[in-house]
C-alpha cells in the first residue's frame, strides 16, 4: 500500500499542477487554444472557431464547403487544443528516453501544487479536516453550475444518449471488467492505505458501517453525474461539428486537457467556463492528494513511534512534501507524460486489485473470518450483514481472480519494430489479418494510436 501511495503521490500532484497550468492560462479573454493563429501552431491546425469564421464571409473560394468534411474527415486535421497540449504545454518530445528540457512553467505549478498541499496537512488532519469540507462539496456546486449549462445546449441530448447506451459486445471482454475494476478501486480509495489511515482517527465505536454505504452510493452517483456533465458538452460539440460523439470522446488526458477543452471553447464567455472546469479538478485532486500525502506521513510517523517525531510531524510532513516536489521534477521534462502515463497504468491500476485481493484472503482465512466478524460486533454493536460475510469469503475473492484473465497481453503486444520481433520476443500468436494491425515506429506525431472512448468505442483518429 505505502509502495502503491508513493507512486500515486508523486504523479498526481503533477495532473494537479496541469490543472493549474490551464486555470492560471484562462485567465483571458480568449482561451490560448480557441485559434490556430499562435507561434506554436501548425499547417495541420484546424480549429472548430477558425473555420466558422471562414464560413461566415471569409472563405477563400479554394476551401471545399463542408464544414464537417473540412475538419474531420480529414486525417491531417488536428485541433488547436491538440495542438496546445502538446506543442506548448508539453512540448512533447519524440521518445520516452528523450527527457528535452524541464518546463519551467509546469516545473512552478508543480511548486504551486505542493505548497497548497502541505500547507492544507500543516497540522495534519486538523487542518486538512477544515480543508476538505470546501474540496469535497464545491465540486458538486461547479458540476451543477456546468451540468445546467451543458443540458440547455443543442446536441446535448445526443452526447447523453451516447453516454448511457451500453454496447453489449463489449460485456464479455475480460479486459473491460478489468478496467471497471480498477476504477472503482481507484475512485474508492481501496488498497490504498488512505482508508485505514483517516479511519484510525476515527472513535472506537464510529459507525464505519454506515459509512461505507455512504461512500460507496455517493461515489457512484458522483460518477454518474459527472458523466452527464462531461457528455451534454460533448455532444453539444459533436452536434456544432456535425459528426458522431464518438469522435470527439477521448479518455484519460486526452479528455480533461484536449477534448473538453476545445469544447468549451464554444461557450459563450468560454474562458469563466474554463476557469470553473480547472477549479473542479484541482480542488477534486487536492483532495485525493492531502489522504494520499497523510498516508505516507502517519506511516512513518507511526513506524517510528518515539515522542520526539510526535512532536515534529510537522516536519515529517516538509519532508514528504519536499521529496515528492523532487522526485515529481522529471515529470515535467518533455518526455513527462510518458512516464506519468506509464505510472498511472501499472503502478496504479490493478495492482489495487491484487493487493485488495490479499487483504481479502488474509483477513478472510488467514487472521480467520470469525475474529473478523466478532472485532466488527465488538465495535459497531452489531455483527455484518449476511451478505457481507458471503461477499467477503467467497464472492469478492472469486471475482478477482477470475480478473487475472484481463491481463493478457494483445495479439500485437512486443517490439515495435519488426526487426525486433525475433527470437525470443517473436510473438506467440501472429497478428490475424482481421485485426488490422500494421506494427509501426511509436512518434507522436505520425503514430495514429486507437483510442478507448467512454462507452468503449475505438477512436482511430486520436493521436497520443
Amino acid at each position: 500500500m505505502m509502495v502503491v501511495s508513493t507512486y500515486i503521490g508523486i504523479y498526481y500532484n503533477v495532473v494537479i499542477c496541469i490543472a493549474f497550468y490551464y486555470f492560471f492560462s484562462s485567465m483571458t479573454h480568449v482561451l490560448p487554444w480557441a485559434y490556430c493563429n499562435n507561434p506554436w501552431n501548425t499547417p495541420d491546425c484546424a480549429g472548430v472557431l477558425d473555420a466558422s469564421n471562414l464560413t461566415n464571409g471569409s472563405r477563400p473560394a479554394a476551401l471545399p464547403g463542408n464544414l464537417s468534411h473540412l475538419l474531420n474527415h480529414s486525417l491531417q486535421r488536428t485541433s488547436p487544443s491538440e495542438e496546445y497540449w502538446r506543442l506548448y504545454v508539453l512540448k512533447l518530445s519524440d521518445d520516452i528516453g528523450n527527457f528535452g528540457e524541464v518546463q519551467l512553467p509546469l516545473l512552478g505549478c508543480l511548486g504551486v501544487s505542493w505548497v497548497v498541499v502541505f500547507l492544507c496537512l500543516i497540522r495534519g488532519v486538523k487542518s486538512s479536516g477544515k480543508v476538505v469540507y470546501f474540496t469535497a462539496t464545491f465540486p458538486y456546486v461547479v458540476l451543477t453550475i456546468l451540468f445546467v449549462r451543458g443540458v440547455t445546449l443543442d446536441g446535448a441530448f445526443t452526447g447523453i444518449m451516447y453516454y448511457l447506451t451500453p454496447q453489449w459486445d463489449k460485456i464479455l471482454e475480460a479486459k473491460v471488467w478489468g478496467d471497471a475494476a480498477s476504477q472503482i478501486f481507484y475512485s474508492l480509495g481501496c488498497a490504498w492505505g488512505g482508508l485505514i489511515t483517516m479511519a484510525s482517527y476515527n472513535k472506537f465505536h464510529n459507525n464505519c458501517y454506515r459509512d461505507s454505504i455512504i461512500i460507496s452510493i455517493t461515489n457512484c452517483a458522483t460518477s454518474v453525474y459527472a458523466g452527464f456533465v462531461i457528455f451534454s458538452i460533448l455532444g453539444f460539440m459533436a452536434n456544432h461539428l456535425g459528426v458522431d460523439v464518438s469522435r470527439v470522446a477521448d479518455h484519460g488526458p486526452g479528455l480533461a486537457f484536449v477534448a473538453y477543452p476545445e469544447a468549451l471553447t464554444l461557450l459563450p464567455i468560454s474562458p469563466l467556463w474554463s476557469l470553473l472546469f480547472f477549479f473542479m479538478l484541482i480542488l477534486l485532486g487536492l483532495g485525493t492528494q492531502f489522504c494520499l500525502l497523510e498516508t505516507l506521513v502517519t506511516a512513518i510517523v507511526d513506524e517510528v513511534g518515539n515522542e520526539w517525531i510526535l512532536q515534529k510531524k510537522t516536519y515529517v510532513t516538509l519532508g514528504v512534501a519536499v521529496a515528492g516536489f523532487l522526485l515529481g521534477v522529471p515529470l515535467t521534462s518533455q518526455a513527462g507524460i510518458y512516464w506519468l502515463l506509464l505510472m498511472d497504468n501499472y503502478a496504479a491500476s490493478f495492482s489495487l486489485v491484487i493487493i485488495s485481493c490479499i487483504m481479502c484472503v488474509s483477513i478472510m482465512y488467514i487472521y480467520g473470518h470469525r475474529n473478523y466478524f466478532q472485532d466488527i460486533q465488538m465495535m459497531l454493536g452489531f455483527p455484518p450483514p449476511l451478505f457481507f460475510q458471503i461477499c467477503w469469503r467467497f464472492v469478492s475473492p472469486a471475482i478477482i481472480f477470475r480478473l487475472k484473465n484481463a491481463t493478457k497481453p494483445s495479439r500485437d503486444w512486443g517490439p515495435a519494430l519488426l526487426e525486433h520481433q525475433t527470437g525470443r520476443y517473436a510473438p506467440t500468436i501472429p497478428p490475424s489479418p482481421e485485426d488490422g494491425l500494421e506494427v509501426q515506429p511509436l512518434h507522436p506525431d505520425k503514430a495514429q494510436l486507437p483510442m478507448v472512448g467512454s462507452n468503449g468505442s475505438r477512436l482511430q483518429d486520436s493521436r497520443i
